[in-house]
């Protein structure tokens, strides 16, 4: 088969918040090849990722990601590598090209899955696609009380586990904090596992240190990000001394090697990684299988970073579907109305509070795309009086 179109697809709620919530937009990607289509998402601004596909070329490696993927060869798994690898080659200096690649090689893999009625993590080369505990993902709210409130919400909706993030959390005083964090653990109850997402805040590796006896006390099962991604002296330095409290993190990889980085010189216990940035399935099996080979020598956990859709949800399930050691997924609870409409299906726990990458082919879930009707975002690009880029009939 030959890939026959690559179409973006730019969605948004009508008003856009300030807040650390990725669930605001979404960009799809739709493949069609041989009579199959496949469905993709990534985790990225839209319109710059729209213009990666259709920029002008700069230089031989700086080529528009479109021209490695459109008429390319997909009839296997092994197809789905080499594309993968001829955009990373061809497109090395046009930085977003990873988050255009992410939603592609989802896509890709969507597509194969149609056509050989199997699910993404058979293809994968797993026997079983095993449950996970999902955790809760919200926010901090705006106050102690706020924060308290969503805890006991979360505890009464069955869920055993959750991770508070981003809000104010952070940005005040040690005490601030302090208050937040006690308000996650009384909601969730003493037998709960609290999570805390720091979302980068700190610059410092002391105003990380000033927070790890209250985290403690408050028995946090992970600290999240404390600092941005390329920070691995601080985060290792942190790691050497908070104890109990696990430092979590690599969300941000956009490739294999930040990934590995964050795993070998990080300290993290436990490495995010989210399917719609590091370039697709493909890589983030890469990295679960690099977690497994280092286990014997340093035990890191996989776990996906998931903010958006189901669709993405069930993207990022695939690469670690296999491994039931690995049995934490992270959960959106507080998505708008965009993210949760975008899908027909949704991946709901089960009657153990449980969720797991599903057994119908490929992601298993379908875009609705008159639900999505009213989200679309219309955009043209031209360049030099030329149309490079329109949005396609949905």
């Amino acid at each position: 088969m030959k890939i026959e179109a690559v179409d973006f697809y730019y969605f948004a709620m009508p008003h856009i918040e300030d807040i650390g919530d990725g669930s605001q937009d979404a960009l799809l990607v739709r493949i069609a090849a041989g009579g199959y289509v496949g469905w993709g998402e990534c985790e990225a601004s839209p319109l710059v990722t729209i213009a990666s596909m259709i920029t002008p070329m700069s230089h031989s490696a700086c080529k528009p990601v479109l021209a490695s993927v459109l008429g390319a060869s997909i009839d296997g798994v092994e197809d789905i590598a080499r594309i993968n690898a001829s955009v990373r080659h061809n497109s090395m200096d046009l930085l977003h090209a990873d988050h255009a690649l992410s939603g592609i090689d989802i896509a890709l893999w969507d597509l194969l899955g149609q056509r050989y009625q199997q699910p993404v993590w058979k293809l994968l080369g797993y026997a079983q696609s095993h449950p996970k505990t999902p955790y809760a993902s919200v926010l901090f709210g705006d106050t102690a009380q706020d924060t308290l409130d969503k805890a006991k919400s979360i505890r009464t909706r069955g869920y055993r586990v959750a991770k508070f993030g981003w809000g104010p959390f952070g940005t005040g005083s040690v005490q601030d904090d302090c208050d937040q964090v006690m308000a996650a653990r009384e909601g969730m109850g003493k037998d709960g596992l609290v999570c805390v997402d720091a979302g980068t805040v700190w610059s410092e590796l002391a105003q990380a240190e000033a927070r790890l006896e209250m985290l403690k006390e408050a028995r946090v099962h992970w600290l999240e990000e404390p600092f941005p991604m390329g920070e691995l002296d601080m985060y290792r330095a942190l790691a050497a001394q908070s104890g109990s409290v696990a430092i979590a993190g690599g969300e941000g990889a956009h490739n294999e090697h930040m990934a590995r980085h964050m795993i070998d010189y990080g300290g993290v216990g436990y490495v995010q990684i989210d399917t719609g940035r590091i370039g697709g399935i493909t890589i983030a099996k890469r990295v679960a299988d690099y977690v497994v080979s280092k286990a014997v020598f340093n035990p890191v956990r996989f776990i996906n970073h998931t903010f958006t859709s189901h669709l993405a949800l069930s993207a990022s399930l695939q690469p670690y579907a296999g491994l039931p050691e690995h049995d934490l997924c992270e959960y959106p609870v507080e998505l708008k109305s965009l993210a949760y409409e975008l899908t027909h299906d949704h991946l709901v726990p089960d009657a153990n509070g449980n969720i797991a990458a599903p057994d119908k082919p490929g992601l298993g879930l379908t875009p609705d795309l008159a639900a999505l009707q009213k989200y679309l975002v219309e955009t043209e690009i031209s360049v030099g009086g030329k149309t490079l880029y329109k949005t396609p009939a949905l």
